[in-house]
């Protein structure tokens, strides 16, 4: 075999390994976070509460695992199975039990950030992600105790 050829063969090699490695991590990377995720959550000042809704649409009958993060420090854990039937109306959801409504305790006066994930299970449980639901929920907190979203 003479010297191109050598080149062009390791130059073949060579591509066909990367296009085998990025298919791996695609594929890993897609069982992982799968792209199926939605939802959305909002400061509710009236109640002192996150509440938004969570809707996996690879199976559209799940009820979601929720996780609420306050300012980085995991605040509470639920199912998102609260009636949402405007979730229905927009077209996310098939019925109405995607919503989640977390009360939140007294928080320090000042701004504070929520970030509500969707905890997915794979690989037969052997390992769980979180992917964030929506943007993150900015409120703040006045010094009397009451509540007003940050714009």
């Amino acid at each position: 075999m003479n010297k191109p050829q050598l080149v062009n063969l390791l130059i073949g090699k060579s591509i066909a390994e990367t296009i085998l490695v990025a298919a791996i991590a695609v594929g890993v990377y897609l069982n992982a976070f799968p792209p199926t995720f939605h939802g959305w959550g909002e400061a509710v000042a009236e109640t002192r509460s996150i509440a938004g809704w969570a809707v996996n649409d690879a199976s559209a009958w799940e009820r979601i695992e929720v996780q609420l993060f306050i300012d980085g420090k995991l605040s509470g854990t639920q199912t998102a199975s609260l009636s949402r039937r405007d979730v229905v109306a927009a077209g996310w959801a098939r019925d109405e039990w995607h919503g989640y409504n977390f009360a939140l305790p007294s928080l320090a006066a000042g701004n504070h950030e929520a970030r509500v994930y969707a905890l997915h299970e794979s690989g037969g449980a052997a390992r769980y992600t979180l992917q964030l639901l929506g943007d993150p929920i900015s409120f703040v907190v006045n010094a009397d105790g009451s509540w007003r979203t940050s714009k």
